[in-house]
């Protein structure tokens, strides 16, 4: 029997953004500069375009209303402007 938590779960499991490149998805614990912000959530939107799972990921995220960290693809104020749009 499939659930809903079961389907979440496995989607994830396929997810590109698992493994050691995962950090640049959220950002660090200190403050960085734009041009920082700037280059770590372009290398992780590069990572997106590649997912399999991108779809399921940022509906997730807009489903749970994720205010960090890059999602299918997209940041949080991103995010926010689609869901701005969609509503």
């Amino acid at each position: 029997m499939r659930t809903a938590a079961r389907e979440q779960s496995e989607w994830q499991l396929r997810a590109a953004c698992r493994g050691p490149h995962s950090s640049v998805f959220y950002p660090p614990e200190y403050v960085e500069k734009r041009h920082e912000k700037r280059q770590r959530e372009l290398r992780a939107k590069d990572i997106c375009a590649t997912c399999s799972v991108q779809p399921q990921c940022l509906q997730y995220a807009l489903d749970i209303g994720e205010q960090h960290g890059i999602w299918g693809g997209l940041n949080e104020i991103e995010r926010r402007k689609l869901l701005l749009r969609i509503s």
